[in-house]
């Protein structure tokens, strides 16, 4: 059924939800997923939470039942009032009057190669692109002019599964764009917009498709046209997938293709932003741009205009974590014409990206390109901008760390999308409607949380954690049937009466996913204990292509066999936006514990936190900024990794103050109860953590943090 048949399709007061279903703004709009939710909770289940297939797939049976329904049409016809008036607001300025301004004629475009706006939405694998789509959302709630530039991956990331040898499994899944929230986009005479570049020695055509982000567009390009080659067609197809050539074709299309689109489309960016490395080859187009228009300038003359335009934030902390080409690969994928018009010699174009650029044998790094090329960069923390001063201070001619110029805006997340509708409607209880705008206001915000009652506090928290309880034993039985084994087991999984800690991040070697493993007997002891027991969920994926890291997956499943560790240790297949929303709003704990200072950021502890959940950390990235000594625990406050460091020594020493601060301090907080059996201090605790840190990790504090010391 067509898009025209169907809207006419719904009944009429039902019809404005077709508008909403094209916006994101729904999954952060106040009752906006739980109108979509209740028009057919198997169905929303079923369709992965996608409103564009919820209104293809209901029944008219259900529509029209629905649309009898004057308290679900009053809640319809609210939400749409809502978004009316979000959208009316125009476009802030900023730097008005200054040299660099911000308008919504000249808008910061923001480039990244994943984006995680909803799990309906699969472009992005972890953390980065959360990050993005929580910026976009922000940006979009302080009205900032800006336009976002991506890639629409055909098959996106892969979904996992763990086989019988507790080894992860890859799945991938075609995404179809009419079941999606993106549209095409089109030029003045209604035909597909289409760019194209010269790659491997031939045309490659893009088209493009554009996703509403609240005010915000997000362009993203898409190679799978019949135009193209079959090997072009599949550039844009996986997320992060294929080998080295594929990736420098995506980063070639992310960062010249974007630009060509912005040109097609008319928009002249005050700034562009360079969110990590992957869209680095923008700089070299803009390069191209200023020479081809100025022929008398050369391109370091260029360089110096394009510099002016351009910043960049790095997310790795460790130079193998950056993409690093082959030089050859490069000559192989760049048109000969491309290095003529940038005026640039090979040699002196491979330079760029080399560390040490008169090093001839080394590789092309596109941090190395972004820094030379970016007027401003920074790092995702305070520690993370200390880390990359050092990381990368060869390539500056500065004789102290303290001297390179890159500097740091601590990553955040955005409230409305990751605080529980539940404590939302605490808040407006409390605080009242317009309870969001106090958290641009830390001591207002902190005043206001002192006075909402502890016992409102934990009962909110405690419906909370048992429906992620629910949540657990329905994703364990869905396994158990997929696999034909009986489902019975599943139904007393976890006890809500238990401390429940969570682990959930990407699998990888530096954050420590084994560390919990190194003392097995006192783990089976805190699990096993008749009075104050402990049970962990555990989630994450594996790169395809990471083997060690599908090892350490491996190992920790390996305990499963273990009749105790089974019945309080539980890992959740195919971690996602929603399985993460589960986690970070129901669990008592949220553990992390990477190898410092190797974690850049990290923000799944800081949607914790928004939530009540107190953090049990390593003190790097954002919780070094975070960690108060009342809002949660840390582990191993003095012990850094350095130069001359021993692995296992720190590993051994990190396990013990683990356990230490878990026997000592965790439990026993949590288990203390009064006549009512309310967890005062572990309540307090939980207060602070809201106070704290909801307004200084928020992504509101972060895009006005990028504009007044970035982009201006």
């Amino acid at each position: 059924m067509n898009e025209s048949i169907r809207e006419n399709y719904l009944p009429e007061n039902l019809r404005s939800l077709e508008r909403l279903s094209w916006n994101y703004w729904w999954s952060w709009g106040t009752d906006g997923a739980a109108v979509f939710r209740e028009l057919d909770p198997a169905l929303w289940e079923k369709t992965e939470q996608n409103p564009r297939r919820m209104l293809q797939e209901a029944s008219e049976l259900t529509l029209w039942q629905r649309a009898c329904d004057e308290h679900y049409v009053a809640r319809v016809q609210q939400l749409t009032q809502n978004f009316d008036d979000y959208l009316e607001s125009t476009p802030r300025a900023f730097g008005t009057g200054a040299p660099r301004q911000i308008t919504a004629q000249n808008p910061v475009a923001y480039f990244c190669a994943e984006y995680g706006v909803h799990n309906s939405l699969p472009l992005y694998s972890g953390g980065l692109g959360i990050l993005a789509g929580d910026h976009l959302k922000s940006a979009s709630d302080l009205s900032v002019p800006l336009v976002a530039v991506g890639l629409f991956y055909r098959y996106g990331y892969f979904r996992q599964r763990i086989n019988a040898d507790n080894l992860q499994h890859e799945i991938y899944q075609e995404s179809v764009a009419q079941n999606l929230a993106i549209q095409p986009v089109l030029n003045a005479n209604q035909e597909r917009l289409k760019i194209t570049l010269q790659m491997r020695g031939r045309q490659v055509v893009a088209q493009a498709w554009l996703a509403k982000v609240g005010r915000i567009s997000l362009y993203l390009l898409d190679t799978n046209v019949a135009e193209n080659a079959e090997d072009d067609r599949y550039i844009t197809g996986h997320l992060y997938g294929g080998d080295k050539a594929t990736r420098v074709v995506q980063e070639m299309l992310l960062g010249i293709g974007g630009v060509r689109l912005l040109r097609q489309l008319d928009v002249e960016p005050s700034v562009f932003h360079l969110n990590e490395g992957h869209s680095a080859f923008l700089t070299l187009e803009l390069a191209r741009e200023i020479t081809h228009c100025e022929p008398s300038l050369s391109f370091v003359e260029a360089a110096k205009k394009v510099r002016e335009r351009c910043v960049f934030t790095t997310h790795t902390p460790v130079s193998a974590g950056n993409d690093e080409f082959p030089v050859d690969l490069l000559e192989n994928c760049f048109d000969a014409s491309f290095f003529a018009a940038l005026k640039l010699p090979k040699e002196e174009f491979f330079a760029l990206g080399r560390i040490n650029p008169d090093d001839p044998q080394s590789m092309f790094g596109m941090t190395p390109l972004s820094l030379r090329m970016c007027r401003k960069a920074n790092g995702v923390s305070k520690k993370h901008g200390e880390v990359s001063r050092r990381l990368w201070q060869r390539m500056f001619s500065a004789e102290t760390t303290e001297e390179v110029p890159i500097t740091h805006v601590t990553n955040g997340v955005h409230p409305p999308t990751w605080i529980a509708p539940l404590l939302k409607n605490l808040y407006q209880r409390h605080l009242g409607a317009n309870w969001q705008e106090l958290l641009g206001k830390p001591e207002s915000w902190r005043k206001a949380v002192e006075q909402i009652p502890a016992t409102e506090i934990w009962n909110a928290h405690s419906l909370l954690k048992n429906q992620l309880i629910a949540f657990i034993r329905e994703r364990v039985a869905k396994n158990l049937q997929r696999n034909d084994e009986p489902t019975q087991s599943a139904r007393n999984l976890f006890n809500p009466d238990t401390l429940t800690i969570g682990f959930a991040r990407r699998v990888a070697a530096y954050k420590r996913w084994n560390l919990l493993l190194a003392q097995p007997e006192r783990l089976l002891e805190l699990i096993d204990s008749t009075e104050k027991p402990v049970q962990f969920v555990f989630a994450g994926k594996a790169h395809p292509q990471d083997r060690s890291a599908k090892i350490i997956l491996q190992n920790l499943l390996q305990n499963r066999q273990n009749s105790s560790f089974a019945r309080r240790a539980i890992f959740l297949e195919d971690y996602d936006q929603e399985m993460a929303r589960y986690l970070v709003t129901g669990v008592d704990v949220w553990m992390n514990v990477p190898r410092r200072p190797l974690e850049a950021s990290g923000t799944s502890g800081e949607k914790a936190a928004m939530n009540g959940a107190l953090n049990f950390s390593i003190l790097d990235g954002w919780w070094i900024e975070g960690y108060n000594g009342q809002n949660g625990f840390a582990i191993s406050e003095t012990v850094e990794l350095s130069d001359d460091f021993d692995e296992r020594e720190i590993d051994a020493k990190d396990a013990e103050s683990l356990y230490e601060v878990l026997e000592q301090k965790i439990v026993p907080t949590y288990y203390k109860r009064d006549g009512n059996d309310l967890p005062n201090r572990w309540v307090e605790m939980m207060r602070n953590s809201l106070q704290t840190m909801t307004s200084q990790f928020s992504t509101d504090r972060m895009v006005l943090d990028y504009i007044n010391q970035i982009y201006l």
